[in-house]
């Protein structure tokens, strides 16, 4: 049976978040690559209704809220909302933080928010189609949904052994769970082909306008998660949609 990731983000925080650290001054979408001040998809977000999923600590909410946006996140795990809570303190600002699904979005109106955004937390839910539903129904017309999650090219690799050469250990049409351990946590995550996440988006009322597949910045300092293979393959995939009429 998959992993409950929020349970297992509620005993991995601390550990998580004492070995990494995110920028509040700028948005960003994975480790070692580009940050929202390279890639530029969200625009100006000065008075605009930032709605973020999967927040986790909330670094990129409290980036939205000191550019002047209403930012809003949502996450599962409660011990991450607290420290999205101390940071928000910390930094001055304000941002509502929800606990709940990220498809769970009814305390949200209709055609109310300008930007939905979300950072390497699509990959933990199987069922994508109904989170992109939802952020359908709370997001203006014309308005974007921007992430990043895992690249599935990556989830063929197995990059955690650099002593031994890179080989396909995983099949790219494989859609099952994907289970590891990190800061003494047991997670699922999901593989999602690019094809899938395209024909959900569209399925969704979306279109996709970018899709980005960042190389590893250049030179350092590299984070702790940094591994030989991200030179080969991507490891992250960003994309941005557009709410098209219902």
């Amino acid at each position: 049976m998959p992993t409950d990731n929020a349970a297992a983000w509620d005993q991995a925080a601390a550990a998580y978040l004492a070995d990494v650290q995110f920028p509040t001054d700028v948005a960003h979408y994975g480790p070692d690559i580009g940050t929202e001040a390279d890639f530029r998809l969200l625009g100006d977000l000065k008075g605009k209704r930032v709605l973020e999923l999967g927040c986790g600590a909330a670094q990129n909410s409290v980036v939205f809220a000191k550019q002047g946006a209403i930012a809003i996140g949502v996450d599962r795990s409660g011990e991450m909302l607290a420290a999205a809570r101390r940071l928000a303190d910390r930094e001055e600002v304000r941002v509502e933080l929800r606990e709940g699904d990220m498809a769970d979005l009814a305390f949200v109106r209709a055609d109310s928010v300008d930007v939905v955004f979300s950072a390497n937390a699509f990959g933990f839910v199987d069922d994508l189609s109904r989170v992109f539903r939802q952020v359908h129904r709370v997001l203006r017309t014309g308005a974007p949904l921007v992430f990043s999650l895992s690249h599935p090219a990556y989830h063929l690799i197995d990059g955690d052994h650099p002593d031994q050469p890179l080989l396909v250990r995983r099949s790219y049409f494989a859609t099952g769970p994907i289970e590891y351990r990190r800061y003494g946590a047991a997670f699922t995550e999901y593989h999602h082909p690019i094809g899938d996440l395209y024909t959900a988006l569209v399925r969704a009322s979306f279109s996709v306008d970018t899709l980005l597949e960042p190389r590893p910045s250049a030179g350092g300092p590299r984070s702790r998660h940094w591994q030989d293979a991200f030179q080969y393959v991507p490891r992250t995939l960003v994309v941005r949609a557009r709410k098209e009429g219902n």
